[in-house]
């Protein structure tokens, strides 16, 4: 490897893995994912193809294709983001006087040592192997990969070949395969998974191949070229077939001198703007695409922009796992991602769970880009924008009105929750009643109102997110209905974020009445909406209300909705939903003993022929997530708006009942709890935040991070440093901060992007707040802590001191 591809890649913070391991590879894979925004490349062998252990995969942000399936005699349909061809084909073998030897792989060939090593700071992936073969001669093998963050077409691969002690000649074979299916997910096999039709190959130069094909329903073009050059190497063959375009060349290797191959590859798809032809655009990106080494100088710049942009400071092992949750959101949703139309998948583009689909997970994400790449949040709320009348039309086939967001979405908004869920646990398929989530839409709601209060962006507030957040209200509306007995508002058959409850105990109808998360979210996006119609121009105001026949009675049964939605109690504390509390008490001990993980209690249960329904036990925070949406302050606000008296008593008593209920059966159950003990029980919240710190690196959810990374958790942690421990709020055109120190993270510092100022710096320490504005021809900055405010301008500082 030349002096300046090493000196650029061993910088910075690293994720290291040593020795091969089979049983880990999945996991490696999905954490050493390469991305930029537009595509990733899942961190797989170039040697190795898919099987048991190995799955390269590549994946565009926005690129589904739809298959149906036979499933226990019923057709099923499902829409899955898409396996593209495989770019890293590469792989080498010896040629002796008579015959070549076999293809080096780690499984096949002795391996006398491995490391991979992913480079945070610059985004590069190095592999260093070496392999003996069955004469004992050893090959050294260095590679560094790269998935251009610049340029979000390209990536490259460069591969040292060094031979210790002998002479020989080495064939290498690089190659682009399209014979590909999505089949990364064990569960999903039984499913139609080949997604790619009418592929074709060829060759565009001696050192060029190409490959094209298109998705066989949606009918998304794609072109793939790759360039593979040697200095040393002579071409040998272009051996291609149907669906894979190869390209050979011949080394001939010496004692201790590096053979080097450097490819590179361009991919288009016919979704890309200001293209025609996707393979004729791949082909002259590659063409034109200058050497590995000037390359990978524009690709570290554009991280190391990226960086400057998301600068996060935080000591010790809990900060080195923050870089790298914030290295997978960069590659995730990139800069990049606001020229596309796509949303949050939430595993990431680093596997095929969950079939790359968008649920709520922008929950967890908006808030942290808001305050970084508000850019990227205000495109991912466009997606949703753009798939209103989908939405508008979803509520209609139900007899609402207004728009129901579905709980996966995938192309086009359309409901993409699957009808049938497998329990690996006990082999039976399961209706799938996740769909009854109709809280996805006040998610949508509340990432509307935050972007704007972080950014300012009223043109946005008054026109797209005015329409969502006005048609929302109105689904809210439209679905309660009124309870004489009670003297208020319900919202009947739904489930809330806790997913293990969708239905009574021996009901014959899915659906559950009076999710307290559910209503009390309704009710604030009703007030909010309210507010915000309150303060639209008036011109601004007549149009939205002609087109969407929106009049002042309707206003004003959404007050009185706002007002009146019911919100169940039991035992002093606030319910799940509706006779939670008349449930039975789970033997959680009983359990504990029982099963080594009972993160999975409802597939635990429906294998011994019972079901969580009849128990008091949530997979995930529900009636706790309140506590993560709203800080203390806004949360009694809202229940005071309702008519309820929510002190720190009845909260703090809530927090416990749920806590000994909670099996933490979601990556993101951690992140919650640790951000509401933050401000409740402070000394046990490190438990929650390392649990959500460890959750992919450590796949604590027992195999599912080889299938792609979880995308809002790891943003939430992030969020967690930003605005959880801080107490940040972005209200009343003001800095709003009450930070809750902890003793495992007691000294942190972050940079912001805030209302056109950027590079905000905020620093805490214990007792003291600095915060440093760079100049610049903005106003200042007004930062409200308890009991007192500041102004800081441009160009100053401040040092602030903070109550113990």
């Amino acid at each position: 490897m030349s002096g300046t591809v090493r000196e650029h890649a061993t910088s910075g913070a690293v994720w290291e893995y040593e020795g091969y391991a089979p049983a880990e590879q999945r996991l490696r894979e999905a954490l050493c994912t390469l991305g930029n925004g537009c595509f990733a490349t899942r961190g797989a062998l170039p040697e190795c193809s898919a099987d048991d252990v190995h799955y390269p995969g590549t994946y565009a942000a926005g690129c589904y294709n739809r298959l149906t399936s036979t499933v226990g005699g019923r057709q099923v349909e499902n829409e899955d983001m898409v396996n593209l061809p495989n770019w890293l084909p590469l792989r080498f073998r010896l040629l002796g006087p008579r015959e070549a030897g076999p293809w080096f792989t780690p499984d096949t060939t002795k391996v006398l040592d491995h490391r991979l090593t992913l480079h945070l700071e610059g985004g590069i992936l190095e592999r260093r192997t070496r392999y003996e073969d069955g004469e004992g001669r050893v090959l050294l093998v260095r590679q560094v990969r790269l998935v251009h963050m610049a340029d979000p077409h390209l990536a490259a691969l460069r591969t040292e070949f060094t031979a210790e002690g002998w002479s020989g000649t080495l064939e290498v074979e690089s190659a682009l395969d399209a014979a590909v299916t999505n089949a990364g997910v064990p569960r999903y096999r039984d499913l139609e998974g080949r997604h790619l039709t009418r592929i074709h190959t060829g060759t565009a130069g001696p050192d060029t191949v190409w490959l094209r094909c298109r998705t066989s329903s949606s009918d998304i073009r794609i072109g793939m070229a790759a360039r593979t050059t040697s200095a040393t190497g002579q071409p040998a063959a272009h051996p291609s077939d149907a669906q894979r375009a190869q390209h050979r060349l011949r080394l001939r290797l010496s004692p201790g001198r590096t053979a080097t191959v450097d490819k590179t590859v361009a991919l288009h798809t016919s979704r890309d703007p200001a293209i025609s032809d996707p393979l004729r655009a791949a082909v002259d990106r590659v063409e034109r695409a200058p050497a590995f080494d000037d390359l990978l100088d524009t690709h570290l710049t554009a991280w190391d922009q990226l960086w400057r942009r998301a600068d996060l400071d935080v000591p010790g092992e809990a900060g080195r796992i923050l870089r790298l949750h914030l290295f997978h959101v960069l590659q995730t949703l990139s800069p990049h991602t606001a020229d596309l139309d796509v949303g949050v998948p939430a595993r990431g583009l680093h596997g095929e769970a969950y079939r790359g689909h968008v649920f709520w997970d922008e929950l967890f994400v908006l808030p942290y880009l808001n305050l970084h790449f508000p850019e990227v949040s205000r495109a991912l709320l466009s997606y949703r924008h753009r798939r209103l009348e989908r939405a508008l039309t979803a509520a209609a086939d139900t007899g609402r009105a207004g728009a129901m967001y579905p709980w996966q979405s995938g192309s086009d908004g359309r409901e993409e929750t699957q009808l049938l869920h497998l329990n690996p646990r006990s082999g039976r398929w399961l209706p799938d009643h996740s769909r009854l989530q109709r809280h996805v839409a006040s998610a949508v709601a509340y990432n509307v109102w935050r972007y704007c209060e972080a950014t300012g962006d009223t043109e946005f507030l008054h026109t797209k997110g005015a329409e969502m957040l006005v048609q929302i209200a109105r689904f809210w509306a439209d679905s309660a209905t009124y309870d004489e007995s009670l003297g208020r508002f319900r919202i009947r058959g739904v489930v809330g974020p806790d997913e293990y409850h969708d239905a009574y105990p021996g009901a014959r109808e899915p659906g559950l009445d009076d999710n307290a998360y559910t209503n009390v979210t309704a009710a604030w996006v009703l007030a909010r909406t309210l507010d915000l119609m309150d303060a639209l121009p008036e011109p601004r105001r007549r149009e939205l209300t002609e087109r969407i026949g929106l009049d002042g009675g309707e206003l004003e049964s959404w007050r009185t909705t706002a007002r009146l939605l019911h919100v169940p109690f039991h035992s002093g504390v606030i319910s799940q939903f509706e006779g939670y509390g008349e449930l039975e008490e789970l033997d959680w001990v009983l359990y504990t003993h029982k099963y080594d993980d009972i993160r999975r209690l409802d597939r635990i249960l429906e294998a011994e022929g019972d079901t969580v329904n009849r128990y008091q036990a949530s997979k995930q925070a529900d009636v706790l997530m309140l506590g993560y949406l709203f800080s203390p302050t806004e949360l009694q606000d809202v229940f005071r708006q309702l008519g309820y008296h929510l002190d720190e008593a009845t909260w703090a008593r809530t927090v416990d009942y749920y806590l000994s209920r909670t099996s933490h059966g979601s990556t993101l159950s951690g992140l919650v709890h640790g951000w509401v003990l933050a401000r409740v029980r402070r000394g046990e919240a490190w438990r929650f935040v390392e649990e959500a710190l460890r959750g992919d690196i450590a796949d604590l959810q027992g195999g599912t991070t080889g299938e792609g990374i979880h995308l809002g958790a790891m943003a939430g942690t992030l969020d967690l440093v930003q605005r959880g421990l801080t107490g940040l709020e972005t209200r009343e055109d003001a800095l709003w901060a009450d930070p809750v120190p902890l003793p495992e993270l007691s000294e942190y510092g972050f940079t912001l992007r805030y209302r056109g100022h950027w590079g905000v710096r905020l620093r805490i320490r214990p007792g003291r707040l600095h915060l440093s504005v760079p100049a610049s021809d903005r106003s200042p900055i007004t930062v409200e802590l308890p009991g007192r405010a500041v102004r800081v301008a441009p160009g100053d500082s401040c040092e602030l001191s903070l109550p113990t």
